[in-house]
Formats: C-alpha cells, sequence, structure tokens
C-alpha cells in the first residue's frame, strides 16, 4: 500500500461569498470560545485580503496576523474594527432555553429617592 498523500486545509480558501462568511462566524460565535472566535475572524481577514483589512482598520498587517492568530488575544476595539473592515456585524439574541443557562441575578430593590436621601444622611 501506498503513502497517502494529505493536503493543509485552509478555511479561507473556502469562504467564497457573504453567506459562507457569515455562516462560519456565527458557529465560531456559538462556540463561545475567544480564542476561536480571534481565529475566525482572522481567517475571514484572509479570506477577503488581510492586507485591505489592514487598511481599512488602520492596523499593521502584522499586529492583525497575531491578534487573530489562535494564542492572539485582541481587544474589543479590535475585534470590532475588523468586523467593521469586513461588512460583518454582531448581533445580541436571548439563548435558547436549555442552552447553558443565562446568568440571572436577583432584581435589586428599587430605591426611591427618599430612601437614597435618607441613605447619605
Amino acid at each position: 500500500m501506498g503513502k497517502l498523500k494529505t493536503t493543509r486545509w485552509d478555511s479561507a480558501e473556502h469562504l467564497r461569498n457573504d453567506e459562507e462568511i457569515a455562516a462560519y462566524m456565527e458557529a465560531a460565535l456559538e462556540q463561545g470560545d475567544p480564542a476561536l472566535i480571534a481565529h475566525a475572524l482572522g481567517t475571514v481577514a484572509r479570506a477577503r485580503g488581510m492586507t485591505q483589512i489592514a487598511r481599512d482598520t488602520g492596523m499593521a498587517r502584522e499586529a492583525l496576523y497575531r491578534a487573530l492568530s489562535p494564542e492572539g488575544n485582541p481587544s474589543f476595539g479590535t475585534v470590532l474594527r475588523v468586523m467593521d473592515a469586513l461588512g460583518i456585524t454582531l448581533t445580541v439574541a436571548p439563548r435558547p432555553v436549555g442552552k447553558g443557562g443565562a446568568l440571572r441575578r436577583p432584581a435589586r430593590p428599587s430605591r426611591t429617592l427618599a430612601s437614597r436621601k435618607a441613605a447619605d444622611r
């Protein structure tokens, strides 16, 4: 039996349109892993052209590669700038019931103006 030849998989080569990019980013966001989300943004940026994304964000291309690597830790501002340059947006929706339970804090009783003034004395 002969040797099996493999090739390196690069997701960026398979993100051909806005719908595929949106589905790819949605899948990464659903995982909730910050490193995976940063890596996915980097993959999408490479698919669109890292040099152009760097120009659009005002960041150095090398800094973007580092920040959006699996080991990177981009600031939220960087994430938003890259998403803007890519033409994608972050959408918030309630988590479906049974999907890891939302963090709920007990409601704090409302303080009236009179009770606040009394507490300040």
